[in-house]
């Protein structure tokens, strides 16, 4: 056998016993009449020795000859280390060496196999597979491991059973772009990647499956941002005969579950606020509610005066920034640099020094007097020693720069804390978003999201009014579920398609296959789905989803270590009935 134990699991009470260890080798450590090398596998580490006295002359000299990286077996004897080491869990013992096998001689690695690493991302990325031998890397892939066993467990343990939707679709439009895969038996036509496995879900439901959920990798060929994957994995679940306290309870009760077993936090609470407060109050549709600075709008007490910024503003909105009075000018002038960053957009800021002594000093003292401000100070929840900080302009695109200015400031405050977790249901979610530059009306979720009760007949005159029986759950400003109760019926889903432009026969093409079944006795259900690369890197106190991926792609949707996406020969092409115009 290659080894009868691990590099990790030796302690004192193995002193005496014989063992066979494989793995990497570490360091070598070289003081002429004895040698160390730490052997390292997924486990941890142990010091192996080789000594001329107690071993042999011929072993130590092959010991000196090992480079980092190189795989080997070692049998020997476990003794009492010398020189202990309470820094590993193996620090009492080491292994004196009496027979070594090279394994596989490794190549000088391009950085170092060290928690620390002088590698920079492009050549880790490119070595990925030594990169997964570093500490940092190979436990957050065991993390992984953890969350999705406990998600299993968890739905397991609440009935739902594990099924799987195939891969090879056909293409729907579900907001972003699909990636395709050409039929060499179907000439000129494709696949899809699926972007999620919606319409199966449903259809499982309508199969009498009842409570299905699937941990399962979806497709967007979206253009990319920095935490952004191509291809990413999502917890996706369905309920048959629910509402949607139904479904909020359950994954209430499977997010508290993982909080408890993967970080022993305990939360009694899953506050709730509706999409339109959430916009008014924090800028955005996941708002991180760990801290305060919740947005106070002005216009009533701002648009009084000469100050024609404000008063030609469409909405003029301030936060309170604790503790942030003591800013000096150099420092405001970098927040006001900052704002107006191309990333946010805002044309300038306002501000106002709240002082100890009750007094204010703003950047309009012109226009303002100290009745005035006290007002603002007021609005905003302000105290003696904070800084109000002010933007103006048209409404969608000022919260949406106040937002950024808020969570940048929380975090140079110090305020968005890892080990503090706090979740928040987001519902009542607009059925339809308009785009801005068409007029065009899309659905914000997906077009299955069933409306609320009684509003389907405000498609006809106001469709950015009605409001949809969808909800997100979002945790720390991060939106980790999304999901909604779903139209179960042809008639409704018929009517909604038809307010997104669908013509009866665009419908029919589309997605007839599930309104058709939905005349066989479709139940009423709903369902989420968790973003588990999102949800994986919270928990684990970071916000960047790629190291808790095996094999990420880079910025650009490039796997740099493989080389893809790359080009196929004329062979292919020809059987694929593609031809590319180059």
């Amino acid at each position: 056998m290659y080894r009868s134990n691990t590099c990790g699991a030796l302690r004192a009470s193995d002193i005496g016993s014989e063992v066979i260890l494989s793995g990497w080798v570490h360091k070598l450590r070289d003081k002429g009449f004895v040698a160390w090398v730490d052997l390292r596998d997924r486990y941890g580490i142990t010091q192996l020795v080789f000594d001329q006295e107690r071993t042999s002359k011929e072993l130590l000299e092959q010991a000196r000859e090992l480079g980092r990286e190189t795989v080997i077996q070692a049998k020997g004897e476990v003794i009492e280390r010398t020189s202990k080491n309470p820094n590993i869990p193996t620090g009492e013992i080491e292994v004196l060496v009496k027979e070594l096998t090279i394994l596989n001689k490794s190549l000088l690695p391009p950085f170092t196999i060290e928690d620390e690493t002088d590698g920079g991302d492009d050549i880790r990325m490119k070595y990925r597979y030594l990169d997964i031998r570093r500490n940092p890397v190979k436990n957050k892939l065991i993390f992984r491991h953890k969350v999705t066993m406990e998600v299993r467990k968890y739905l397991s343990d609440q009935g739902f059973i594990d099924i799987e939707t195939p891969y090879l679709i056909k293409s729907t439009p579900e907001g972003a772009r699909d990636f395709l895969v050409p039929s060499r038996m179907n000439e000129g036509q494709f696949y899809a990647l699926p972007q999620s496995p919606q319409t199966f879900k449903q259809l499982l439901m309508v199969g009498g499956m009842d409570k299905y959920f699937q941990i399962v990798k979806c497709f967007r060929d979206e253009d990319l941002r920095a935490d952004r994957q191509p291809e990413f994995t999502q917890i996706d679940c369905e309920m048959a005969f629910v509402e949607q306290e139904d479904i909020l309870n359950t994954f209430e009760g499977l997010t508290k579950h993982l909080l408890k077993e993967i970080k022993d936090v305990e939360i009694d609470e899953f506050p709730r606020m509706t999409y339109d407060d959430a916009m008014r109050l924090y800028g955005n549709d996941k708002p991180d509610i760990r801290f305060g600075m919740q947005f106070g709008e002005l216009n009533h007490v701002a648009q009084h005066k000469d100050f024609n910024v404000f008063n030609s503003a469409e909405l003029v909105v301030g936060i309170a920034v604790p503790g942030a009075a003591s800013y000096t000018r150099k420092e405001i002038d970098k927040l006001v640099d900052w704002v107006k960053r191309p990333q946010v957009g805002a044309k300038g800021m306002v501000y106002v020094k709240c002082n100890e002594d009750g007094t204010y000093k703003s950047s309009v003292d012109k226009f303002y007097d100290q009745e005035d401000l006290a007002k603002w100070a007021e609005v905003t929840g302000s105290k003696p020693g904070d800084l109000i900080c002010v933007l103006s302009g048209n409404t969608n695109q000022t919260r949406a720069q106040l937002s950024a200015l808020r969570m940048e400031l929380a975090t140079r405050l110090g305020l968005r804390k890892p080990d503090e977790f706090a979740p928040l249901w987001v519902i009542d979610f607009p059925l339809l978003e308009q785009d801005e530059e068409t007029g065009a009306y899309h659905p914000m979720h997906h077009p299955f999201t069933s409306p609320k009760a009684g509003q389907l007949e405000l498609l006809e005159t106001k469709p950015g009014e009605v409001k949809a029986n969808a909800y997100d759950l979002v945790l720390n400003g991060n939106e980790i579920g999304g999901g909604s109760i779903r139209i179960y019926d042809k008639e409704t889903q018929a009517i909604v398609l038809k307010h997104l432009g669908f013509t009866d026969e665009e419908a029919k093409a589309q997605f007839g296959f599930l309104m058709d079944a939905f005349q066989y006795g479709a139940p009423p259900h709903g369902g989420i789905a968790f973003g588990l690369d999102r949800l994986v890197a919270i928990l684990g106190g970071q916000e960047t989803i790629r190291d808790y991926i095996a094999f990420p792609k880079n910025n650009n949707g490039r796997d740099v270590m493989i080389d893809a996406p790359a080009t196929i020969d004329e062979e292919q092409l020809k059987e694929l009935h593609l031809k590319l115009d180059l």
